[in-house]
């Protein structure tokens, strides 16, 4: 443990064992939320600018690829929370040999999940569009921003692996910072491209893609200057067989995780694609704002899983304990505040996105049901972000395929043949928010979720 404590102290890994787990959580969630909230901009701006300057179709040309756009990278970027997670616990026990390999197995590792996305979403996309019910007159533009989206695979996969190690090791910063940088350049791109030039929806799409390979560039500069195991060396990029086991078995639940949420939310964009363009780009707008309300979930759910892996690595049961239920009850009550807030302003939220009057009043309805139930999301997330890192991935994987992906689907298919009104897709979320939060409490406070992180080696 020592030769770890004097790792980290001459590079900006920090270890999560010692000290106030308050401060030690707080610290590093911080930068999570700026991060995130950046990230949100990010996200955002496609939508906001296309729809000031190309119109309401173009609007929910863009508003409609959410939750496609999440089916196909969220897997990588589950697998790369799971990656994250190995070598957090090794760097947490001070193992500095298998944290070396954790490294450089994850690198390889994401390189080829961004070739297989790469050619993933180039042919997949423009078919899932079809089987979604996209409006005939949004489908042209949805098949140009997704083709030159997935071009871009390789930056959005490697950012996310690049990442997941950083935070892993408790560096929360320096993806803050490279965020920013690309946050930044992304809006100044798609006011160029898309204000200046009067390019169309796909130049969106490609001022992203410059963005995301600038902030992946950026990290793995980062990871190459790090001292002594922390150190990426490009020649000593190889997979090492136990720990890409390791990876798989952490990672792939969580990815599945990802993709089970997503072909649920495709399922419900495909059933709000049946009210019309409208509906499509008013709920899009919604989602866009309701990524904000999401920022102290998934600052605290990361942090959770960084700060698990670690103590548990270390073997700090105890600690492990009440970072979680500090963490879970920071969540909550923070999401809730912010919930309440989007519900209060979701009118002037909405027009920013210069939608149309009636697009406005479809996403003001979405916020009016969704956000007083901010704290089940946070909740579950919380739990989820707590399991994985202690190496029951499958756990939420699981609950969320029943709870989020069959119960959800099911209930929309069946009530929306009795009642054809939109709000019955909105309450499916806070229905199958409750059913989850429910399921994680008891596992939480009745099974040995403890130890899950030593049996995986």
């Amino acid at each position: 443990m020592a030769k770890a404590n004097s790792v980290a102290g001459t590079s900006s890994a920090t270890l999560m064992t010692s000290g106030p787990i308050w401060k030690r959580l707080v610290a590093f969630a911080i930068p999570l939320f700026w991060g995130n909230l950046f990230q949100q901009f990010y996200n955002t701006a496609d939508s906001v600018i296309v729809g000031n300057f190309l119109g309401n179709n173009a609007l929910a040309a863009v508003s409609s690829s959410g939750n496609l756009i999440f089916l196909l990278v969220g897997f990588f970027n589950g697998i790369a929370i799971g990656a994250g997670v190995v070598t957090g616990k090794y760097f947490g026990a001070g193992d500095m040999n298998n944290l070396k390999k954790s490294i450089h197995t994850t690198v390889i590792f994401g390189f080829v999940c961004g070739i297989v996305l790469t050619i993933a979403g180039i042919v997949a996309a423009p078919k899932i569009l079809v089987l979604m019910g996209t409006p005939t007159e949004v489908l042209p533009e949805s098949l140009s921003y997704f083709q030159v989206y997935f071009t871009g695979s390789l930056a959005f996969v490697m950012y996310n692996f690049f990442v997941g190690i950083l935070q892993a090791m408790g560096d929360s910063k320096h993806p803050l910072i490279f965020l920013i940088i690309s946050s930044i350049t992304n809006i100044v791109l798609d006011l160029f491209f898309v204000g200046v030039l009067g390019f169309g929806v796909w130049s969106a799409a490609f001022a992203t893609v410059i963005s995301q390979f600038l902030s992946a560039i950026l990290c793995m500069y980062q990871l190459m200057r790090g001292n002594g195991v922390f150190r990426l060396v490009l020649k000593e990029i190889r997979p090492d067989g136990r720990m890409l086991r390791q990876i798989v078995v952490n990672g792939v639940p969580a990815g599945v995780q990802n993709s089970i949420i997503s072909v649920a939310n495709v399922f419900v964009q495909a059933n709000i694609n049946t009210f019309g363009a409208t509906a499509v780009a008013g709920c899009g707008s919604y989602s866009k704002i309701e990524g904000f309300g999401f920022l102290p979930v998934t600052c605290f759910a990361l942090a959770l899983t960084t700060f698990i892996s670690q103590n548990l690595g270390a073997r700090e049961y105890e600690r492990a304990k009440k970072g979680a239920v500090f963490g879970a009850v920071c969540s909550l009550t923070m999401a809730e505040v912010v919930g309440l807030l989007i519900n209060f302003f979701s009118p002037v939220l909405m027009r920013s996105f210069g939608g149309g009057e009636e697009a406005i009043q479809y996403g003001v309805a979405w916020a009016g049901i969704s956000t007083w139930f901010y704290f089940l999301l946070a909740f579950s997330h919380c739990m989820a972000g707590i399991l994985r890192g202690a190496g029951k991935s499958t756990v939420p994987m699981f609950v969320m395929m029943i709870c989020w992906c069959i119960i959800r689907v099911s209930y929309i298919s069946i009530m929306v043949q009795f009642i054809p009104d939109i709000k019955v897709i909105f309450w499916a979320y806070p229905l199958t928010w409750a059913l989850s939060s429910a399921v994680f409490l008891i596992y939480f406070l009745k099974s040995d979720w403890i130890h899950g992180l030593e049996k995986i080696r």
